[in-house]
């Protein structure tokens, strides 16, 4: 009975749809439970940024063999996808091959997962007890295995500096956007003609204020303000034309150069600690200095939502939220995307069996995740649960070094900067993916090229 159970993945984002590509591969039983109404959910919400990597890295193996053996057009390897083409010309017609689509169960948040019948004191039987999954409308699904690539999109992080909200933060929602709010197309008219204060000091960040810089251009009345506690931007900057992948030199290049010219209000070392509604306006301050605008997008990052798995044993790093063996790879303060060493199955086992979490939340709080990581991550758990752990352990990963993804302000501030994007709301499946920008010279973001789940 344990063994005919499926192997649920928890997203259908680029990572959880690759994990089901490779389960498919090998003829494995799974379920796919995506939070959102349709394959790419998260990224579909950043589908007007363009990823400043190319589709090269972007594309899952196995899920290209299964696509292309149903006649799929494999795109331009060199050219840079935006969210929505990553969706429409990639992760949808991957979820609708036959090998998938009977599999994917879409509006299925799940908002739990334990074992059925005991909680995580209990040690007797575990290992063959199912696990037991709840979705948000009271349903439960039970697995063998669980790939959790539900990513942290659905996860911001807070606008106050200290890691919890700032005081008066809960009163000013109406004023905060997180993410990257579509500036120049849906989102206009929230932008035009106001003052925008954008915090944070990673890619998302970077992508929103060239967006702002081009509306001030077109829209009179149009201002940016930008607030980063690092004492200098030079790190938002990056490695500008010294960057392996040049779309995301350029995105430090061209803010660069708005700030030098004024287009941008650069605040340096600004540590928010208090938020005020004005009536109209919003003010934060960092006990010393102020800045009052008429909205301001919280791009601060992300971080993974474990509460649905507080049953399950797992062995988390305190720092980083990642597993404990994971986490020295990755940290933000040694390691930016490019310089992250492969890892696999090893390297996300928990104490609790056949549980994985893959893709941007496997790295919790850590910046630097990639989506071509998350791929790897994937085929790796994937050849575990198989048996087949020569494959699981041979794990490989050919990423373009850079050693500019960092996202921290100094080597003790994590500023929200990320190299990849949510994928999986990064609820529904990517957490982050590096981001190219609204127009296509523009820069990177924080989820497309790099990341997701």
């Amino acid at each position: 009975m344990y063994e005919q159970l499926p192997i649920a993945v928890i997203g259908a984002g680029p990572v959880g749809l690759a994990a089901a590509a490779h389960l498919a591969e090998r003829g494995l039983h799974f379920t796919v439970l995506e939070a959102g109404d349709q394959a790419a959910a998260a990224v579909r919400d950043w589908g007007h940024v363009r990823v400043f990597s190319p589709w090269r890295y972007n594309i899952d193996a196995a899920a290209a063999r299964l696509l292309a053996e149903a006649g799929w057009v494999r795109p331009d390897d060199d050219k840079l996808p935006t969210g929505a083409e990553l969706a429409a010309d990639y992760l949808q017609p991957l979820a609708d091959l036959p090998a998938l689509k009977p599999h994917l169960r879409y509006g299925a948040r799940v908002t739990a997962i334990t074992r059925a019948g005991i909680d995580r004191v209990r040690t007797a039987g575990r290992a063959t007890t199912p696990f037991l999954i709840r979705r948000a409308d009271g349903t439960d699904v039970y697995a063998r295995a669980v790939i959790d690539a539900s990513g942290t999109w659905d996860q911001p992080n807070v606008l106050g500096a200290s890691g919890i909200p700032a005081h008066g933060e809960s009163a000013v929602t109406a004023y905060l956007s997180n993410g990257l709010p579509d500036v120049l197309g849906r989102d206009r008219d929230r932008y035009a003609g106001r003052r925008t204060l954008v915090v944070g000091s990673g890619h998302s960040a970077a992508n929103t204020l060239l967006a702002l810089a081009d509306l001030a251009q077109r829209e009179p009345g149009t201002t940016v303000a930008w607030a980063i506690r690092a004492d200098s931007p030079q790190g938002s900057y990056g490695g500008e034309s010294a960057d392996a992948l040049p779309a995301r030199g350029s995105l430090g290049t061209r803010l660069r150069r708005h700030v030098e010219s004024g287009a941008v209000e650069l605040h340096a070392a600004f540590l928010v600690q208090r938020v005020t509604d004005n009536g109209a306006t919003v003010t934060v301050s960092d006990g010393q200095r102020e800045i009052t605008a008429d909205r301001i997008v919280v791009a601060t990052g992300f971080r993974p939502d474990h509460t649905v798995t507080s049953e399950l044993r797992l062995d988390l790093d305190p720092i980083l939220g990642s597993t404990r063996a994971l986490a020295p790879l990755i940290d933000p303060n040694e390691h930016s995307c490019g310089t992250v060493p492969p890892h696999g199955v090893d390297q996300l086992t928990h104490p609790e069996p056949g549980y994985y979490a893959i893709g941007s939340k496997a790295y919790g709080r850590a910046p630097t995740f990639l989506m071509a990581t998350g791929y790897e991550q994937a085929r790796s758990v994937v050849a575990a649960l198989a048996g087949d752990w020569d494959a699981a352990r041979d794990v490989q990963l050919d990423l373009p070094e850079t050693g500019v993804c960092n996202s921290n302000d100094d080597a003790a501030a994590l500023d929200g900067a990320s190299c990849c994007g949510p994928e999986e709301p990064i609820g529904a499946s990517l957490n982050l993916i590096t981001i190219g920008g609204p127009s296509a010279e523009a820069g990177a973001k924080e989820q497309g090229g790099c990341c997701g789940s």
